[in-house]
């Protein structure tokens, strides 16, 4: 099984990822649980380079993180899938979609088409959404900012919307959920969903 969690920065979607993890290894099931950009070293060095360099260009950007989900798919995901782990990943292929996409302007079939080329067309099983409003998600950062949290309110307006397309157009692998409910909650239902596969 391979889970990934999308949305805003602030939405929740680290924590959830790590109850998931928790709640299936309590299970029996071999877990891994994962981060993009990261997961591998040359993962993180991009991450490095992504969230805390200076500028980069759109299309640089986008290349950067297909980049670094290329290497995490070859390197980490479909290793664990094959011996039969389920795989837990904080964000994947619709965050690029989102951002770079349609917040970064460069296009969402674009850059799908880019991303389906660097992952061999290795979708997850589901998507977990934690829909939040983007002013709620800016609150919720605090004053510690990355590059990409940075940006501006329209950009963050734009990657939310972007999300609810995503989410509109794959709806057999979507799960769309209130961030703003208690996370306990939210938790119990997203292991309930796991629990009706497609």
């Amino acid at each position: 099984m391979f889970v990934t969690f999308e949305g805003l920065d602030g939405s929740g979607k680290s924590t959830q990822a790590e109850l998931l993890r928790a709640r299936l290894e309590e299970e029996g099931e071999d877990v891994v649980l994962t981060r993009e950009p990261g997961g591998t070293e040359l993962g993180e060095r991009i991450r490095d380079l992504l969230l805390h360099g200076g500028h980069v260009a759109p299309w640089a950007e986008a290349l950067l993180y297909a980049a670094s989900r290329a290497q995490h798919v070859d390197e980490v995901i479909r290793p664990a899938l094959e011996r039969g782990a389920s795989v837990v990943c904080d964000r994947y292929v619709d965050s690029s979609a989102a951002y770079q996409g349609v917040a970064r302007g460069l296009g969402l079939e674009r850059v799908l088409d880019l991303n389906l080329v660097a992952v061999g067309g290795l979708m997850p099983d589901r998507t977990f959404l934690l829909e939040l409003d983007p002013a709620d998600a800016v609150e919720r950062l605090g004053s510690d900012h990355d590059r990409l949290e940075r940006e501006g309110s329209a950009f963050r307006a734009l990657a939310a919307s972007a999300y609810r397309d995503l989410a509109a157009r794959f709806p057999e692998r979507y799960v769309v959920l209130d961030a703003t409910r208690d996370p306990d909650d939210l938790a119990e239902e997203i292991h309930g969903a796991l629990r009706v596969r497609p």
